[in-house]
């Protein structure tokens, strides 16, 4: 019984080996993330007597590469959350922090929790990737924001109001009507220096070439509203070239978006529990996949209370003798990234007012006895984190080849 500690960095680890009772196999070394150092490790951790268990922090992305030719040598490895090693054992006052004391500490809790480690697959690589997928997702999606923020405050010195003109919804490759209008009438004049007919015809060409529904009384709408605008900004080359630049930029960042959006939804098909998730209202083809990437494997969480602590949304406690706190924040100490996805679902909740959803029902009656709009979102995403837990968990463990 030998539990292999490792403290993961950046290009580097420390590795302990303990068996029980305090015995040290292996004093706490150093191992580079190289070919010939993994191998090495490898080959030691075969050479010792008895089974063999690797434990290491899932800290960024650091360990991914480690977990994966550990994992690969048929070695067992499993990845636990770092808050998790933080909190094991912390019985003395005397505070050591090194990366040899972390070592050793991870091979104790690796010693302590033995029978409910959980092997690191090729599944968890899968959710890895969904996962990262997720984080360049949700950057982009802010870049894109950022970007539309931008072009609407040029173009109101350019073309005051045009991004309002229209309401037609975004295509399936993240442009906008809106968007390439501006990148053909870039300027007021571009509009209002052609009579209305001109202006007409020529509106009439860029839909049909753009693919865009065409409407008489729009193209007038919009040749009024341009008669009574006060640009800021000259209509020359550099103000054209300034504005083009951003709409170039803005359809990038908006592809993109709608590129990752896709994959995360075809990888996440690749998951046991995609069908369950799908079925779940306020969760659909964009939100979950990312509610499946930053929950992970429900496997890991031993009940129901362990998930909604991990995003964060469990009611706090504060009591002390007598005195017992009536209303306590939530922890806020899980993942930042699923919160926001969660209210995100729960927004969907709230416009869509499906009236047979248990978790729509349960925030419609926080609302009606007057509950602030954070406490009973956050309510909301409580019950719903715990059905997903309910209803995933379950699907899983009748699946054939559950253990």
């Amino acid at each position: 019984m030998n539990a292999v500690g490792i403290d993961v960095s950046k290009g580097k680890s420390m590795v302990a080996i303990m068996r029980p009772f305090g015995e040290i196999v292996s004093a706490p070394f150093e191992v580079r993330h190289t070919t010939s150092s993994i191998n090495s490790l490898i080959e030691l951790i075969h050479s010792v007597e008895g089974e063999s268990r690797i434990v290491m922090e899932h800290t960024g992305r650091y360990y991914e590469a480690l977990a994966h030719q550990l994992s690969g040598a048929g070695l067992f490895v499993t990845a636990v959350n770092p808050k998790l090693i933080k909190d094991f054992d912390n019985d003395s006052l005397r505070k050591v922090k090194s990366d040899k004391a972390d070592a050793i500490k991870i091979a104790r809790y690796a010693l302590d929790k033995w029978q409910n480690l959980k092997q690191y697959s090729v599944m968890d690589e899968l959710r890895n990737q969904l996962k990262a997928m997720n984080r360049q997702f949700s950057f982009y999606m802010k870049h894109r924001t950022a970007m539309k923020n931008n072009l609407i405050g040029i173009l109101d010195q350019t073309y005051p109001g045009i991004n309002t003109c229209f309401d037609s919804p975004a295509r399936s490759d993240g442009s906008q009507k809106w968007v390439d209008f501006a990148s053909t009438y870039w300027h007021v004049d571009c509009v209002r220096k052609m009579s209305l007919k001109s202006f007409t015809g020529h509106y009439q060409k860029w839909c049909k070439s753009k693919k865009y529904n065409f409407s008489q009384s729009k193209a007038e709408e919009i040749y009024g509203k341009a008669k009574e605008l006060v640009p800021v900004l000259p209509k020359d080359e550099i103000t054209k070239l300034i504005i083009r630049q951003v709409v170039d930029q803005l359809n990038n960042a908006s592809a993109t978006v709608e590129e990752l959006r896709t994959l995360m939804n075809e990888t996440a098909s690749r998951l046991p529990e995609y069908t369950v998730v799908m079925q779940m209202k306020g969760a659909g083809p964009s939100l979950g996949p990312q509610l499946m990437a930053e929950i992970g494997d429900v496997a890991r969480f031993t009940h129901k209370g362990a998930i909604t602590a991990f995003a964060g949304v469990d009611p706090g406690v504060n009591e002390s003798g007598s005195y017992e706190q009536k209303s306590v924040p939530i922890s806020k100490r899980g993942s930042a990234e699923l919160r926001r996805t969660l209210f995100q679902v729960m927004d969907v909740l709230i416009k869509t007012m499906p009236q047979d959803d248990p978790v729509y029902q349960f925030m419609d009656k926080k609302r009606a006895q007057g509950k602030p709009y954070y406490v009973y979102m956050t309510a909301g995403a409580n019950k719903f984190l715990r059905i997903y837990y309910g209803r995933v968990k379950e699907y899983l463990s009748s699946l054939p080849d559950s253990e």
